[in-house]
């Protein structure tokens, strides 16, 4: 079965975006509360799709127990380079809902900054596998 990236890729691309204009206008609240809600969606559109890259490699789910088994196993058909930067941006996720304090707005803020050229990587990764499947 081939893995449709379309909305991962449009997810990423709109996370650009708004990392683009967020870093032209530093400060910006609303831009940055821009990133990090784009952030968000495409950080679950992120593991739902290596969740499905997996299955349809033919990987034992019940190896999978958690998101860092995710992680793992992601880097270790290399779709990504290292898991630790992808337990950290799983854990900025999760604090979304409290980014009215400011301190965890930042936080999460400079996770999404950094997550979003490993997103690509993903995005590619998995594009390369999804033309490898029959």
């Amino acid at each position: 079965m081939t893995l449709d990236t379309t909305i991962l890729e449009k997810a990423i691309a709109s996370l650009g975006r708004a990392v683009s204009r967020a870093q032209a206008s530093p400060g910006d609240e609303e831009l940055r509360d821009a990133v990090i809600q784009r952030f968000e969606y495409t950080m679950d559109l992120s593991w739902k799709m290596i969740q499905r890259a997996i299955r349809n490699a033919g990987v034992e789910e019940s190896a999978i127990h958690t998101k860092r088994d995710l992680f793992r196993e992601a880097a270790r058909m290399g779709w990504i380079v290292d898991p630790t930067p992808w337990f950290e941006y799983y854990d900025a996720r999760n604090k979304t809902s409290h980014t009215y304090n400011s301190e965890v707005a930042h936080a999460v803020f400079q996770r999404a900054l950094e997550f979003f050229p490993e997103s690509q990587v993903l995005c590619g990764a998995l594009q390369r596998e999804s033309q490898r499947a029959p």
